[in-house]
């Protein structure tokens, strides 16, 4: 065991995050982000807002910078009541320094496309959200959010379907919910999961990181970086 202690070099969440090696040549890298309590809650008070601390949010940011992709569930849209993924003028400068377009495409997954077109992640004209859902999508569900976002139909919104749509990525967050990372999981298809823990303690019954089918044998990781702000530990996991 080695100890580890708060205490030491000052560190920026955006110099960090660009300068992790991430790629594959058979797929696009898959990553995961998640905040939990210490006693292994995710949602308090319907969502997340109340386990983020000010650290939490600037990490949550950064890492959503080396990101071509941003994977997210509908259910998870409606309860952060997300907005859309715009990036400030440092962030956007990094990723034109990467190579990469000034800001990444926000990706909404729903069978049953249940989106009010007047949410507000679909505010934003200049910046439109990419929805993907199924063939079998209600006809006037699928009018109406065509008016404020892109919406593809594929065969399946099943993992393997998502990433083929998106295959010439190199990089996709995958931001929750629960269910879709566990799709993730049970396909053996995550590469990196950032957790933020938080000092916080709520009991209740909120759902795991990740739920749903499990995988053949558990996805080994090791642990690749620790890093303190002043309440929350950061903790990155990549594939063994």
């Amino acid at each position: 065991m080695i100890r580890t202690e708060p205490g030491g070099e000052v560190v920026d969440p955006l110099e960090v995050q660009m300068g992790y090696p991430r790629g594959r040549t058979d797929r696009p890298w898959v990553m995961a982000n998640f905040v939990a309590t210490i006693d292994g809650a995710t949602v308090v008070d319907g969502g997340s807002t109340a386990i983020n601390d000010e650290d939490d949010k600037a990490m949550f940011a950064a890492m959503r910078t080396p990101a071509d992709f941003i994977l997210v569930g509908a259910g998870t849209i409606r309860a952060e009541n997300y907005g859309p993924a715009n990036l400030d003028e440092r962030r956007r400068r990094a990723r034109v320094e990467a190579g990469l377009e000034e800001t990444p495409h926000l990706v909404v997954v729903t069978r049953s496309l249940d989106l009010d077109p007047g949410h507000r992640a679909f505010s934003d004209p200049t910046n439109r959200v990419m929805v993907l859902t199924e063939e079998s999508a209600p006809a006037d569900r699928f009018a109406a959010l065509s008016e404020v976002a892109d919406v593809v139909k594929l065969k399946s919104t099943g993992v393997e379907d998502l990433l083929h749509y998106m295959r010439m990525a190199r990089v996709i967050l995958c931001e929750g919910g629960p269910s879709l990372v566990g799709q993730f999981i049970a396909a053996d298809l995550i590469d990196e999961l950032a957790l933020t823990v938080a000092p916080m303690l709520v009991a209740g019954s909120s759902p795991r990181l990740a739920h749903g089918p499990s995988p053949e044998r558990p996805l080994s990781m090791r642990l690749d970086r620790v890093l303190y702000g002043d309440r929350s530990l950061f903790l990155r996991y990549v594939r063994s």
